[in-house]
C-alpha cells in the first residue's frame, strides 16, 4: 500500500507528529486528540510506502494505522534521565551537596 501522508507537528510538544493520509486531511481524526494535540501545524507532506522505511517509526504500523483508524500519532521519544539531569542549573544540582 503505497500513500501521500500529511504530517503535522504539535505546538504543545515537541516531537510529536500526526500522519493523516493528504485526501483525508484531519477528518478521521477524533476531536478528543485534536484537543489534546493542539492546533496541528502543517509540516511536510510525504509518499509512504513499505519499501521506504522511517526514521523512528516502523512504516508498516504506521500504514497499518492509517488504513484502519485515519491517523498514525508519533510520540516523543522518551528522554533519558542522564541528558535530563545536564541540562538542569548548577545551583540545582548543588542543592543536595553538604555545606
Amino acid at each position: 500500500m503505497k500513500c501521500i501522508c500529511s504530517i503535522y507537528k504539535s505546538p504543545r510538544r515537541r516531537e510529536m507528529y500526526l500522519y493523516v493520509e493528504r485526501k483525508d486531511a484531519l477528518e478521521r481524526v477524533p476531536e478528543a486528540l485534536l484537543a489534546a494535540f493542539g492546533t496541528p501545524l502543517h509540516a511536510f507532506d510525504l509518499v509512504l510506502s513499505p519499501e521506504r522505511p522511517l526514521a523512528r517509526e516502523d512504516i508498516h504500523k504506521v500504514l497499518e494505522n492509517l488504513g484502519k483508524q485515519g491517523y498514525h500519532l508519533q510520540m516523543p521519544p522518551p528522554e533519558e534521565v542522564d541528558d535530563y539531569i545536564e541540562h538542569l542549573p548548577d545551583e540545582l544540582l548543588r542543592l543536595n551537596d553538604p555545606l
